[in-house]
């Protein structure tokens, strides 16, 4: 097979151009067949309703080569039904499972040689999209949308990869509310934290870590990813209905229970950041990355020695990688191999 001419070892997580992206219309209340092309440009109506009333949803996973050079997805399925999810809160038309799977496997064979080489670090990234086509001037939902899936390889989303990070809470600045679309992976929800996360940033932070909106008391997510800690052997993350439900985090739930750890997710007090062993951000970008610490009102709590992540998070990271790509036996059946042939 011949490979993309890339230094796959040193991606950015960044979109780089692809050979392929493919697309399905809802049209007159049936799924068009999908189209492959290599056009990354879209064409909507300048009234379109994801342009105006936010009709736009995504996800996030990623495809990985195995040892034996076959290529496999990572719980293709739970990304298949939290964009269902998401489209009935917004009240979309939701992608059928069959349809969302046949999507990702005819682009991920279309890109085949930009798939990372295992070895590398690296791995091909999917976003699945979602958008509100109609034109519509009235606030109402859209009757056509456009389901879009591109692909693109990438490395670490952090720069440094498996290596602890900073975070700062955040007090001023909401990311969402109990009661809105916090739980579901709308574009809106990301714009409207790009202030926080680039305050931090600009602090010297790595990211945000956000607080509830109602009592400010309560920790709720990270600016792109969940939240776990470790103490007394319990893996704990925090239970909110503004929080978007980690695929990520679901798998290592389980994981952690494996390992013999207690697992509770539950509302976290932010009063609690003192009492933590270990502490970690994760998500399909994130994956599982540690957190050496988070600074609260001019406070920094430390988590293990600096710069180094704590064994919990170590064994959690190499468990949950070695089913990813294919290194390990997957007993849960969370992996899925694209086959060369549709």
């Amino acid at each position: 097979m011949e490979r993309a001419d890339l230094d796959f070892a040193h991606l950015p997580f960044a979109y780089r151009k692809t050979d392929a992206n493919i697309r399905y219309w809802f049209r007159d209340g049936a799924w068009t067949e999908g189209e492959l092309t290599s056009d990354e440009t879209i064409t909507l109506h300048m009234a379109s309703t994801c342009l105006h009333y936010g009709q736009e949803i995504f996800e996030g996973l990623k495809v990985f080569e195995r040892p034996d050079g076959r290529i496999q997805t990572f719980r293709l399925d739970e990304n298949a039904k939290r964009l269902q999810r998401s489209a009935r809160k917004l009240l979309m038309e939701p992608v059928p499972e069959d349809l969302f799977r046949e999507a990702v496997h005819r682009v991920v064979r279309a890109n085949r040689r930009f798939v990372p080489p295992y070895g590398s670090g690296a791995s091909l990234y999917v976003r699945p999209l979602l958008l509100g086509a109609s034109a519509e001037v009235g606030v109402k939902p859209s009757q056509e949308y456009l389901f879009l899936v591109f692909v693109t390889p990438v490395g670490p989303y952090y720069k440094a990869g498996f290596e602890p990070v900073r975070l700062i809470v955040e007090e001023e600045i909401d990311r969402a509310a109990p009661g809105g679309v916090g739980d579901v992976k709308c574009g809106g929800n990301y714009a409207a934290g790009l202030r926080a996360t680039m305050g931090a940033k600009d602090k010297g932070y790595s990211e945000v870590l956000y607080l509830d909106a109602r009592e400010k008391r309560y920790i709720d997510e990270s600016g792109s990813s969940n939240f776990y800690a470790i103490r007394d052997n319990t893996y704990i993350t925090p239970s909110s209905p503004s929080i978007l439900p980690s695929i990520t985090n679901m798998s290592v739930r389980q994981l952690a229970r494996d390992m013999g750890l207690a697992v509770e997710q539950r509302p976290v007090s932010v009063d609690e950041l003192g009492t933590f062993e270990e502490a970690g951000c994760l998500g399909t970008a994130a994956v599982i990355t540690p957190v050496e610490s988070i600074t609260y009102r001019g406070t920094e709590y430390v988590y293990g020695k600096r710069g180094e992540a704590g064994p919990v998070t170590t064994e959690l990271y190499k468990r949950l990688t070695a089913i990813q790509w294919g290194e390990a036996e997957d007993p849960y059946g969370w992996t899925e191999i694209i086959p060369e042939e549709g």
